[in-house]
């Protein structure tokens, strides 16, 4: 592998957040400046390290070199950020750029050598798919050591001589967990959603129609079922696929709205329609689930690309032949 060198560069860092901080992961749950928020790849010093410091290893996504620093509070270590293109450490370590190339690298570039006198790296537990830990000892003489899978735990590992408990080494992803990921789900289907709205308002000035407020707040509610609530209630929902899960709960939410709507009682609101909103609405629910698959513990890259396979073509049916129903029956 070949390494590249430049000159020594360390960078001092707080265990205090800012309100800057703050606010800059709160935006980027939400989707705005998202693929922005990160920082300069290198060496940084927390407190006041010297040669015999901890090495800790992390990726530049700001939310995750942040999650660290803050619950470094009273220690004196360093922390080797690698450049990740801002992204979290455990996508970094699926997609490569948390990986043993880069690690080598970054090793080389900071001239870690001089900088400590140990050969110990401590990385996070859930960047192991992405670093050969032979081969990081081989081409740079560091020997890697996996910290716990929860930033809030480096201390007590530290401290413990750097052993595990195994509720360090435990991956959690409780519904809470899984909540907080939900905004960006959100605002992802923003465009996509504008784009339906506005297909919907051309129909109806085409005489198309009619598509109103039955039909917006149908679809908004298919919506949240697939970024939200489908990923709230993953572990309790019956299956396996994420497209399942949602189409499930989806239906559920288009039985609803056709009851609420009085299903067959009123002419408007025909056999027709009510058919087109169990088709559409579960699998849109569906559609938006699979987004939820990149954050969560449940699947895996294989499932994942074998549930799409499946997934798209029948959900795409499914919306088309609803779309069609509903067509029809605004012409009779």
């Amino acid at each position: 592998m070949q390494i590249s060198t430049r000159e020594l560069k360390t960078i001092q860092t707080s265990t205090q957040l800012t309100f800057s901080d703050t606010l800059g992961s709160w935006k980027a749950r939400w989707g705005i400046n998202r693929m922005n928020f990160k920082v300069e790849p290198g060496l940084y010093s927390v407190g006041n390290p010297g040669n015999s410091s901890h090495v800790l290893v992390t990726a530049n996504y700001k939310m995750s070199f942040d999650s660290l620093r803050k619950e470094l509070n009273g220690l004196d270590v360093w922390i080797l950020v690698l450049d990740t293109k801002g992204i979290n450490v455990w996508c970094a370590a699926g997609k490569g750029t948390f990986g043993t190339r880069e690690l080598l690298n970054r090793i080389a570039i900071v001239q870690l050598e001089k900088v400590v006198s140990h050969k110990t790296l401590i990385l996070p537990q859930l960047g192991a798919p992405g670093i050969s830990a032979h081969e990081v000892s081989k081409f740079s003489g560091f020997k890697v050591i996996y910290g716990p899978v929860k930033a809030k735990d480096v201390k007590a590992f530290i401290n413990s001589g750097m052993k595990a408990t195994a509720e360090m080494r435990r991956v959690k992803d409780s519904a809470y967990d899984r909540l907080v990921l939900t905004p960006v789900e959100l605002v992802g289907t923003f465009k996509l959603s504008l784009m339906i709205f506005g297909i919907l308002f051309l129909l109806n000035l085409l005489g198309i129609g009619p598509f109103g407020f039955v039909d917006f707040y149908a679809y908004m509610g298919a919506v949240l079922v697939g970024c939200v609530l489908t990923p709230v209630l993953l572990p309790w929902i019956p299956g396996r696929a994420f497209a399942w899960k949602g189409w499930l709960v989806g239906f559920t939410w288009a039985v609803l709205v056709n009851v609420l709507n009085g299903w067959t009682a009123v002419p408007q609101y025909s056999v027709l329609r009510a058919l087109g909103y169990l088709l559409i609405l579960p699998s849109v629910s569906a559609f938006f689930a699979m987004n939820f698959t990149g954050s969560s513990t449940f699947t895996s890259f294989s499932g994942v690309l074998k549930e799409m396979k499946i997934a798209v073509p029948a959900l795409s049916i499914s919306i088309f032949l609803g779309i069609i129903l509903i067509l029809i029956n605004s012409f009779i």
